[in-house]
């Protein structure tokens, strides 16, 4: 296992961190997961006030004791912003108590995604406010944020200078943050990635041309190298279930360096195959055409249809656009059969997509059943 400086927190994270969203079946699996993920050197866990469960399942292991001092291992926790100080002073309290500590690592503003969000942080007097207080009484070390939000926004966040460390959407397939990224390291920010096998393309089942183009690499690896070749980011995270899923992404954790000919070479090999593929239907994620006036996340959409057409990821296109319309500000935007070709995007778009057709071609093979968050 490898660490890294969690940017100004001064901390040294394991490049993997357990995530805690997905081991919710019992206290006995969760304490296991937590056993075999500090055996394995991860030394950062991460939790959320709205994971179900979680920091309660967490909080009965740390009772019954880790297998290492609390010295040795960071907490961080997660609570949505707030619209006055009580409510997160109350928060921050009912989340220690529930995970039997007397401080917190770090915590994270759980989903910057708006600017009505951005807004309440911002405000004087508001939720901050009881933040800066248990920072000054030490109940909380470190604060942060995580966001689903636009890039706008994410860079908004940032630049308030309130936060030492972001929580972000960045994998192979999804790139649009990168600025986001250089933006959080030139202010000496942590960078955390979040769930880059499943939100990253559920690449724990990745069909078969897929594995097909990343021979002999799998390509789930491929995106945990392609993250972890790049030093601004710190740490990734592992949402395991149980002690087994931790095994194979742990494989990768000695290999931090840059990326080798081989593994450039397959990179350069799947953006030929989408070419190759799409053609003239391919989208950059320009996003010159939104706004669409019937908030259709457009470039999100099709970057589904980039994947689903070019790489046969359609099931994790139809993961994600079921989101559409079930998910709030956590995945924003109408279902792609909300088009009434109005044609407002096609000037806009430097390639000249008929953009109205594709989204027509998405909604059909995409459609599938209506997806939610895991937890609201």
């Amino acid at each position: 296992m490898h660490y890294r400086r969690f940017g100004k927190t001064n901390l040294y994270l394991s490049v993997f961190s357990l995530g805690t969203m997905r081991y919710l079946a019992d206290v006995e699996t969760a304490q296991r997961t937590i056993a075999k993920a500090l055996e394995m050197g991860i030394n950062h866990i991460e939790t959320a006030r709205g994971y179900g469960k979680s920091e309660e399942y967490l909080g009965a292991a740390i009772a019954l004791g880790l297998s290492v001092t609390r010295s040795q291992v960071y907490i961080t926790t997660k609570i949505p912003p707030t619209a006055d100080a009580d409510s997160m002073r109350r928060c921050i309290d009912e989340s220690l108590t529930r995970l039997n500590l007397d401080y917190l690592d770090c915590l994270g503003i759980h989903g910057l995604n708006t600017w009505e969000h951005l807004e309440l942080v911002q405000a004087q007097g508001g939720c901050m406010t009881a933040v800066a207080e248990a920072i000054a009484d030490g109940r909380v070390r470190h604060v942060g944020f995580s966001t689903h939000g636009s890039l706008e926004v994410i860079q908004g966040a940032i630049n308030t200078d309130l936060f030492e460390f972001v929580n972000l959407h960045y994998y192979y397939f999804f790139q649009r943050n990168a600025p986001a990224i250089q933006l959080a390291t030139e202010k000496d920010m942590g960078v955390f990635i979040i769930s880059p096998a499943d939100k990253g393309g559920r690449l724990y089942t990745p069909p078969q041309t897929l594995k097909d183009l990343c021979q002999p690499f799998s390509p789930l690896e491929l995106n945990y190298r392609f993250l972890l070749s790049d030093n601004r980011i710190n740490t990734l995270s592992i949402g395991s279930a149980n002690p087994e899923e931790l095994i194979e992404p742990l494989q990768v954790a000695d290999s931090n360096g840059e990326l080798t000919s081989a593994e450039k070479l397959i990179f350069q090999n799947l953006e030929n195959h989408q070419n190759q593929i799409l053609e003239t239907e391919k989208c950059s994620q320009c996003y010159d055409c939104l706004p669409c006036p019937e908030n259709i996340n457009i470039p999100e959409v099709l970057r589904l249809h980039n994947l689903a057409v070019a790489y046969d990821m359609t099931d994790y296109g139809q993961y994600r656009y079921g989101m559409f319309e079930n998910a709030g500000h956590w995945f924003p935007g109408m279902k792609a059969n909300r088009c009434t070709e109005c044609g407002d995007c096609l000037p806009r778009c430097p390639e000249n997509l008929d953009i109205p057709a594709l989204l027509a071609d998405t909604h059909d093979r995409l459609k599938g059943k209506s997806g939610r968050r895991l937890w609201g």
